[in-house]
């Protein structure tokens, strides 16, 4: 079971989502939530992801926020520093413009785009070197679940990237479980499900590094305002990495408040 130390986080992927008027109105949107609202200061760090020519007009934006709301990358190079390589967003080149945050091994980056175990930890290490700080996707396929395989397979992607992680970097990194078949599909582990495998994930952690015991563990798939509460209920899951619902401010809000108030 997670201490209870840990400050729960919420993070919205937007994805390749919205056009920029859109996302400059949700970040207004956003604002306005947060002010209205009761989310206290270090009850809920929350992020939001937008696409990457995004990230600095999105940070700029977010400066006078009530709430601290942190802008995270959605991906990083597996290539450091800089040079010739067209169409690259390096983590140094991220760090460079106080983008301290990314997320790294996404499914959709893991099926759509090839990004194998090899590619996912080198970007691990060139995102650690830089001083980043990593929001880590595991999940398992719908086969590998009703095969029996989805511990050993989430496990083993925490094990992917253990060899290039020192044992002081182990806190810099969040580990968040998008069980693949409920990603944009509506469906969504049953808390019970959620829970039992972000206990497994956890007591995996803890046979690793110390800072086990009190990584945050986020849970993704589906995620909305009407089953946050019982997400945030179960004593393993310390926050959402949250998709569609983020891409509106009241509901993203809701799923953030949920998530304060349990811990």
């Amino acid at each position: 079971m997670s201490g209870s130390t840990i400050t729960p986080w919420v993070v919205g992927n937007w994805k390749m989502n919205p056009m920029q008027a859109n996302a400059q109105q949700l970040i207004i949107d956003l604002k306005q939530q947060l002010k209205a609202g009761d989310i206290l200061a270090g009850t809920c760090r929350i992020g939001v992801a937008p696409v990457s020519i995004a990230l600095l007009t999105t940070k700029a934006q977010l400066e006078d926020a009530t709430v601290e709301v942190m802008t995270v990358a959605q991906d990083v190079s597996r290539v450091a520093g800089t040079g010739a390589y067209t169409g690259e967003v390096s983590a140094e080149l991220l760090k460079d413009s106080q983008i301290d945050y990314v997320l790294i091994g996404h499914s959709e980056r893991r099926e759509i785009f090839a990004d194998t175990a090899s590619v996912v930890a080198e970007k691990v290490k060139n995102a650690l070197s830089a001083g980043l700080h990593i929001i880590y996707c595991v999940g398992e396929s719908l086969e590998q679940r009703e095969a029996g395989q989805a511990e050993q397979v989430v496990l083993q992607q925490i094990c992917d990237i253990s060899v290039v992680v020192n044992a002081e970097q182990w806190s810099n990194i969040t580990v968040a479980y998008e069980p693949i078949w409920a990603i944009g599909t509506g469906k969504t582990a049953s808390p019970e499900d959620a829970q039992s495998m972000h206990a497994k994930i956890r007591q995996g952690l803890t046979q690793i590094t110390p800072f086990g015991a009190n990584t945050a563990i986020l849970y993704g798939g589906s995620v909305k305002a009407e089953n946050a509460v019982e997400l945030a209920a179960c004593p393993d899951i310390n926050g959402a990495l949250v998709g569609g619902a983020s891409l509106n401010a009241e509901s993203f809000y809701q799923i953030a408040h949920a998530f304060a108030q349990s811990k």
